[in-house]
């Protein structure tokens, strides 16, 4: 396979990895559009990429990674997924959970353990939200009691995206005492959801997807080497995660959205429907997404600690989805509210833009007090 340090810049990057592509057919075998078979499509794709090199580039040669820099990955996503090969959702667990394996497991455990998620011999999901914190991660309740060599943990946590595919949880617990600062008394664990005790139940949504799950804890043993980082990291880890979710996984969403852009413009000439002014306005909110994606991406290659900054990119993200489907509503309303087709599954899943990864009511908070110091008020 060819070092990163092969590649004289992005733009060779991609060239090959598009001819790679044309050469390798990795398109979905079937029309069926149900998570099980996006979940059977995700795997084999990842398969194939780290199979051919692909999907280690950018990543660090102590996990399994061929080096050179993180937007090498962001190329690879745009590119999987904007032509149709892997669908966004589970692909972005990718590029949240394996930087967080990378910078807070012990070397050993990140060595073993990233590689079959980057290879598709294993699914992960993250265990943050809980039924009563909603946006006040820091007051969740559940709780990792140290016993001996191991840790007991009970609790419960929702909105766990892909759980019911996960073999393993980057878990969010509560370690500290009554007395601990809420920020100071949580630790991080990564969990076999094998375990005894664990019990997934995936949540019907409204959009027919049932990509949501609850899972349960109760009485889990967690080996103490399980542990992320140190007992009362687990909110740094969380704010270091949290931009992950909004820099190089940002790149395949947004590459889908584009491709959903084309296509809402292809079906609108079909029946002969003029392109109007709501459809330059989606493109410019997608453009400018994309630039602003594109910085964020430069600045995490130039090693720059991605922080508050990255809210900018969520609202953005957030008013560019809704805007591009609410477009497709005007056009077509009959695909959204009479017909059971894809646009109306996305149409009502592109409500929850506002709020998944953080609402952007909090998002607009981080904006007015870490950016622009606006106090409180």
């Amino acid at each position: 396979m060819t070092a990163a340090a092969d590649f004289a810049t992005t733009a060779e990057f991609r060239s090959q990895l598009v001819a790679w592509l044309a050469e390798n057919d990795l398109t979905p075998t079937s029309d069926d559009h149900s998570l099980d078979a996006h979940q059977a499509q995700h795997l084999r794709v990842l398969k194939a990429l780290y199979d051919a090199g692909w999907m280690r580039y950018g990543w660090p040669e102590s996990a399994g990674g061929l080096g050179g820099p993180d937007i090498l990955r962001a190329i690879v996503g745009e590119e999987i997924v904007g032509r149709g090969i892997d669908h966004p959702g589970p692909y972005s667990m990718l590029d949240v959970l394996t930087p967080t394996m990378i910078d807070y497991a012990r070397p050993e455990l990140a060595a073993e353990m990233v590689p079959k998620l980057l290879s598709g011999q294993e699914s992960w999901c993250q265990g943050f939200s809980e039924p009563g914190s909603g946006s006040d991660l820091a007051s969740l309740t559940t709780r990792a009691v140290q016993d001996g060599d191991k840790w007991i943990v009970n609790g419960q946590k929702v909105w766990t995206s892909f759980a019911q595919y996960a073999t393993r949880c980057v878990l969010l617990t509560r370690t500290g005492g009554p007395d601990t600062p809420n920020h100071e008394a949580i630790t991080a664990f990564f969990v076999d959801l094998d375990s005894p005790g664990v019990t997934v139940r995936p949540l019907r949504t409204m959009h027919d997807v049932d990509e949501f799950c609850e899972v349960y804890f109760d009485d889990v043993e967690v080996p103490a080497d399980r542990m992320l980082g140190q007992p009362g990291d687990g909110w740094k880890l969380a704010m270091d995660l949290l931009p992950y979710e909004r820099s190089t996984c940002f790149w395949q969403r947004i590459a889908y959205l584009y491709s959903r852009f084309d296509a809402l413009i292809a079906e609108v000439k079909s029946v002969g429907q003029a392109v109007d002014s709501d459809m330059g306005e989606t493109y410019l909110a997608l453009h400018m997404l994309r630039c602003r994606s594109r910085a964020t991406q430069h600045r995490l290659g130039d090693g720059e600690k991605l922080g508050p900054d990255t809210s900018i990119d969520k609202v953005l993200l957030a008013g560019a989805e809704q805007r591009l489907y609410d477009t497709a509503r005007d056009l077509m309303p009959s695909a959204i509210e009479l017909d059971d087709t894809e646009w109306r599954t996305e149409y009502l899943y592109s409500r929850a833009a506002t709020i998944y990864g953080g609402t952007a009511e909090v998002q607009r908070n981080i904006i007015a007090r870490r950016l622009l110091d606006l106090g409180k008020e």
